[in-house]
């Protein structure tokens, strides 16, 4: 009774209720506005809640949190800039599905299956918090480089029609990735002397250029095209379609609960996991994949939701950060006199339900204003081409500036986004050099913790793999996802299995 309670509080409390709507409606304006990311506006937030009461800081960070995960899905579908990194695999098929008239429908459907997503996650978050968080922290260094590479292959599912190309566009990304000093010996790696480049290239920079900026320039050869009015009839989506892609929706919001709750992934890894994920298991989708496939909005859209019920879990379990915005919450939970870990759940067990009581209204809350103030937003595709471009120049400046208040990250984000335009021109994904810049670090940090772990020795580190269950799995995915890519299994083996 005493959880149900404290699960209720921030429910029956007007004051709490009034902060975690505000907190919400914030985060997702906050989420759409390219480079003004989750984790700055709840690091700003701190410096004004600290001496609140811990209740009604929480609320207000908690709404932000969930809010502005969901608001990065806005500007990506409506103008192909992804409001955070979280939303890149949304934009894929997001944008084309607002460049068919679909915009009110395409925020409608993924508003609903991000509440699906959330819920997920705070339901995992509630009953298997200990379970998955004991999971998570066996992960070893060969395990995290294992997931990386993982990623890394997702390059196939965001290549389009050329492989090649795809892996290219990658392979520049991962190189972009190394740019800076060596995380763990300082030695300056493409530096080429400038001390600007020593923190590397801030990949939210790259993002904005590569999709905004490119975009814009793409927009500028079809000044004369006519504008495509948006259909926003229908904001709340069909029955039928919840029901269709319901599976789906559960099956990567699994995917988002289990890769947010490792510690230093986050909600982007997991929406490219799910993205790939629906790609590779939906068979005649009734538009391709890349061409404003449904099944590519609701797969990353549930995912990434459903990653941060996955990152409160060694955050409130372990005193883990799951990613960037836990760790600012667990600084927050010091300030407020608390001490987030094991001793959490046992000293203050009130706090663990409270914040899974908030998270859920939170949630909610997402679906009120996700679903409200589409029409408003869906006419912004709707702006004659001389002020939208404009606009999205703007926003994209503004974002990158907002990164680190550097004046350098603008030059990078234009300089990105005119490579973009050149890459887009000659037929090169842009997806893919995202994906590297994202999975560079954690490849390249844990490929040199587990050779070290191994005193070197590769051959040791290889046969290590095949001590722990969780290795073998997943070198085994690897081996399949290999395989799967191969004439024996495309022209032999797959045609006889599935009588194609």
């Amino acid at each position: 009774m005493d959880a149900l309670n404290y699960f209720a509080m921030s429910w029956l409390s007007p004051d709490l209720l009034a902060l975690t709507a505000l907190g919400t409606f914030l985060g997702i304006y906050v989420g759409a506005i390219p480079g003004l990311s989750v984790t700055m506006a709840v690091s700003i937030l701190i410096s004004f809640t600290f001496s609140w009461d811990v209740n009604n800081a929480l609320c207000l960070m908690v709404g932000v949190y969930m809010g502005g995960v969901y608001g990065g899905s806005r500007t990506a579908i409506l103008l192909n800039i992804p409001g955070a990194p979280s939303a890149i695999a949304t934009a894929l098929d997001g944008y084309p599905l607002a460049k068919k008239g679909l915009a009110g429908e395409a925020i409608g459907l993924s508003t609903v299956m991000s509440v699906v997503g959330g819920f997920i996650g705070i339901f995992v978050l509630a009953l298997a918090a200990p379970s998955i968080a004991e999971f998570a922290i066996t992960f070893q260094p060969r395990d995290y480089m294992m997931l990386g590479i993982l990623g890394i292959m997702l390059v196939g599912s965001l290549s389009g029609s050329s492989l090649a190309k795809g892996i290219f566009a990658g392979a520049f990304g991962l190189l972009i990735g190394t740019v800076g000093l060596d995380p763990m010996t300082a030695d300056e790696r493409f530096t080429f002397g400038i001390i600007e480049l020593w923190d590397g290239i801030n990949p939210v920079a790259v993002m904005i250029g590569m999709f905004g900026i490119s975009e814009a320039l793409h927009q500028l050869q079809h000044m004369n095209k006519a504008v495509i009015k948006q259909k926003i009839s229908r904001i709340i989506p069909r029955l039928s379609d919840v029901k269709k892609y319901l599976p789906l929706s559960i099956r990567t919001s699994f995917i988002g609960v289990i890769v947010g709750a490792l510690p230093g992934t986050g909600g982007d890894i997991a929406a490219l996991m799910a993205y790939d994920h629906a790609k590779r298991t939906t068979k005649d989708p009734d538009v391709a994949f890349g061409e404003g496939a449904k099944e590519g909005l609701i797969a990353p859209e549930s995912a990434n939701n459903a990653a941060v019920g996955g990152a409160y879990i060694p955050m409130l379990t372990l005193g883990i950060p799951g990613d960037a915005v836990t760790a600012v919450f667990i600084g927050a939970l010091f300030i407020h006199g608390l001490n987030p870990g094991p001793l959490l759940m046992v000293e203050q067990p009130h706090m663990f339900w409270f914040t899974v009581g908030n998270l859920t209204l939170a949630n909610l809350f997402i679906l009120v204003f996700g679903l409200t103030g589409i029409k408003l937003f869906s006419k912004i595709v709707e702006c004659p081409k001389g002020i939208l471009i404009p606009l999205i120049f703007l926003l994209s400046i503004v974002g990158a500036y907002a990164i680190n208040n550097a004046i350098t990250d603008i030059w990078w984000m234009l300089a990105f986004g005119v490579f973009g335009y050149f890459m887009r021109l000659y037929g090169f994904p842009v997806g893919p050099v995202i994906l590297g810049v994202i999975l560079s670090s954690l490849t390249d940090e844990n490929w040199r913790r587990a050779i070290l772990t191994e005193r070197g020795s590769v051959i040791d580190l290889f046969a290590h793999m095949f001590t722990s269950p969780l290795s073998v799995v997943l070198l085994m995915t690897i081996v399949l996802i290999l395989f799967t890519k191969t004439p024996l299994w495309t022209k032999m083996i797959k045609p006889k299995l599935f009588k194609i």
